[in-house]
């Protein structure tokens, strides 16, 4: 059975894209213009993946990824055409799962969904804990990160964030969210900083598991822990 995606998007030549490339690929598409039928419609038929723009009649895409939220952990991407940080990060603290910004090509579309289901197909498997713990193991009274026998010793902040992202695998969190997450103390600190930490943890990963990257950047949003496969 064909995964289930909805299209919620009011332009009818670029919603007519979209479903077409997503139909090509497989999936069995559907399309509603209006905010207003999004929440029943999801409610009474069950997607694997809604692609929600934000500019929508009726109902506006933030609030319906919230009020869907409320009742769903169905993957949703974002789709739209205001670009600025502030909105990809109200989007994410709503429950998105990604964001795509206009104008955008098809088969990226495509590609961001395929991605996603293959993270859900992977958490949704019986074994995929230890499918994860196969790939790296954190003990948290060492503060080391182990792959088959291999081990590296991380700093206490550095535990703390690979912790955060490694027990949501597929979860874009902003660097506002890992900061509340890894300092206690309520701490300012910058955006940079969490990213020179990144970086370092990267580079010991990369120590245990070369050429893998475990840790994904999200262009204007955050970071996510990635199964490989």
């Amino acid at each position: 059975m064909p995964n289930k995606i909805l299209v919620v998007e009011d332009e009818p030549k670029l919603a007519q894209l979209l479903t077409d490339y997503l139909s090509s690929s497989g999936y069995d598409c559907r399309h509603i213009d209006n905010g207003d039928e999004v929440e029943a419609w999801v409610k009474a038929n069950s997607p694997d993946v809604i692609l929600l723009d934000i500019m929508l009649p009726g109902k506006d895409g933030l609030s319906l990824c919230r009020d869907i939220r409320m009742f769903s952990s169905v993957p949703i991407i974002m789709v739209t055409a205001r670009v600025e940080e502030i909105d990809r990060l109200i989007g994410l603290e709503m429950g998105a799962d990604d964001y795509i910004c206009k104008p955008f090509s098809p088969r990226e579309v495509v590609a961001r969904v395929k991605a996603i289901l293959r993270r859900q197909s992977l958490l949704a498997e019986p074994n995929s804990s230890e499918a994860q713990e196969s790939i790296l193991t954190l003990d948290p009274h060492s503060m080391r990160a182990t792959h088959q026998g291999r081990h590296v010793e991380l700093t206490q902040v550095e535990f703390q964030l690979l912790s955060v992202l490694y027990q949501s695998p597929g979860r874009i969190f902003t660097r506002e969210q890992i900061m509340q997450r890894i300092y206690g103390d309520h701490r300012i600190v910058s955006d940079r900083t969490i990213d020179s930490h990144i970086k370092k943890l990267r580079r010991k990963i990369e120590q245990l598991i070369p050429n893998t990257l475990l840790i994904q950047s999200v262009y204007g949003a955050g970071y996510r822990f990635d199964l490989p496969g």
